[in-house]
């Protein structure tokens, strides 16, 4: 097969756009929740593996989705993406390569490759891109690819890895760190075991919603795995199906949703989502902060503040604990929380680039080491704010929605990267936001 030569989708307006917000406002109502980014990324890899079309319904309408879509077609394979369907038609023989600007700007690459390093025996791949809030080693990842069977060398420019003429070969693989399992490198593996002839063992396991997810559409395509107390069980098949699968609701999303409510003292009404969706460790912190969730008589989730917010301590954890991807909305949150709050970070080194834009709002937030201490509440006051990663940009908005008066955020791109219809479902709680486009003939696109 030869190359496909692609230009990388580039939104000059997506880039330098901004977002205005007039705070203050309590916010209420309801709105959907939209298919999980986290989950997505992974089933677009794993996409590649089908030998018959794959249709992906709930795709969430994301910059990171058209990447995606867009690397797919690098290796051959024939996407289309529209009304929320991600549908495929893998290629037989796979283009071994990642394409080099967009497997940069995500962080599923390692995972993406080992797709198409399990279909083709070899791939060359760029460094993964994505939010870079903490060093992220991939180290678990290159450890699969060997234990696979293939050499992997790495350059200036990314990664190179071969296996033998038979392919990628059953194997047994460790991906826990000194955080906790590693969910990209647990994929990353299950990918490669789906493949390969015979069983696999993939030792300390994720069993994060993504690793879950993965797995139950590659059994629902005929490929054995199974959890026990040894880790997670893989049989390798030469033939799995293609077929439909439904991406399940984000509930990361859902729970910046609720927090973002309760920071401006509203309630609000999600679709697509239930209760049991939201992660254990999360519904505690929630609601010792004093706000419920409970599943709605006519669906979805509704969220109410019981009282005033109250400080909690807290830290992340691996799946079913709290959820890294949501600790900055909640430092956002607790800014309105009465007492001092302590969040930990156990997932990564550190987690604390949304400190300093919060400050900035007139937060009392101070960071030591992987530990953040937020004093509450504290009247927030508009600020102009810029962070760039998704769930940074995230806390930020959740301040300016809290904070008196006007604010602009910087970051539209990232915070496009993970919510595909976060600023518009805001409005329609009752969010007076504008987005103003980049480019010399900037003018702002009233939300409500």
């Amino acid at each position: 097969m030869t190359a496909v030569t692609l230009d990388p989708p580039s939104d000059a307006t997506v880039d330098t756009a901004l977002v205005r917000v007039t705070g203050g406002r309590p916010l209420s109502g309801r709105i959907p929740v939209q298919g999980s980014k986290n989950i997505a990324l992974h089933l677009y890899a794993a996409s590649l593996l089908a030998d018959s079309p794959v249709t992906l319904s709930a795709a969430p309408d994301i910059i990171d989705t058209q990447v995606c879509a867009q690397i797919l077609r690098h290796t051959g394979a024939r996407v289309e993406v529209t009304g929320g369907r991600f549908d495929v038609i893998p290629p037989r023989d796979p283009w071994p390569v990642v394409h080099a600007e967009l497997g940069r700007r995500v962080r599923t690459t390692v995972v993406l490759a080992a797709a198409v390093l399990a279909r083709a025996g070899q791939v060359a791949f760029p460094w993964p891109g994505g939010d870079a809030f903490c060093p992220r080693l991939i180290d678990r990842h290159v450890a699969a690819m060997r234990a696979a069977g293939a050499e992997v060398v790495a350059d200036g420019a990314g990664m190179r890895a071969r296996c033998g003429p038979r392919g990628v070969k059953a194997f047994t693989v460790d991906v826990d760190t000194p955080y906790g399992p590693s969910l990209g490198a647990t994929v990353t593996a299950m990918l490669l075991a789906a493949r390969a002839t015979g069983a696999s063992l993939i030792t300390h396991p994720s069993i994060e919603p993504e690793v879950t997810e993965t797995a139950r559409f590659l059994s629902e395509r005929g490929v054995r795995i199974h959890f026990d107390d040894q880790g997670l069980h893989v049989a390798g098949s030469d033939w799995i199906d293609g077929g439909g699968f439904a991406v399940a609701g984000d509930r990361i999303e859902a729970a910046t949703m609720v927090m973002t409510a309760a920071a401006t003292g509203g309630r609000v009404h999600l679709d697509n989502i239930t209760a049991a969706g939201f992660p254990r460790g999360l519904v505690r912190v929630l609601t010792a902060a004093g706000i419920g969730l409970s599943d709605a008589p006519d669906g979805g989730v509704q969220s109410q503040s019981r009282g005033p917010l109250t400080a909690v301590e807290a830290a992340t954890g691996p799946h079913p604990d709290l959820p890294t991807d949501t600790a900055p909305q909640l430092a956002a949150l607790l800014t309105q929380a009465d007492g001092t709050s302590l969040l930990g970070e156990r997932v990564y080194p550190r987690r604390d680039s949304h400190a300093a834009g919060l400050r900035s709002f007139g937060a009392d937030i101070t960071t030591t080491g992987a530990v953040i201490r937020i004093r509450g509440p504290v009247r927030l006051h508009g600020a102009d704010v810029e962070a760039s990663d998704i769930r940074a940009v995230t806390a930020l908005l959740i301040a300016a929605l809290a904070a008196e008066g006007p604010s602009t955020i910087r970051g539209l791109y990232h915070l496009r990267r993970g919510y595909g219809h976060l600023l518009s479902n805001l409005a329609t709680l009752g969010a007076d936001i504008t987005t103003v486009p980049g480019g010399p003939d900037a003018h702002p696109v009233h939300r409500r």
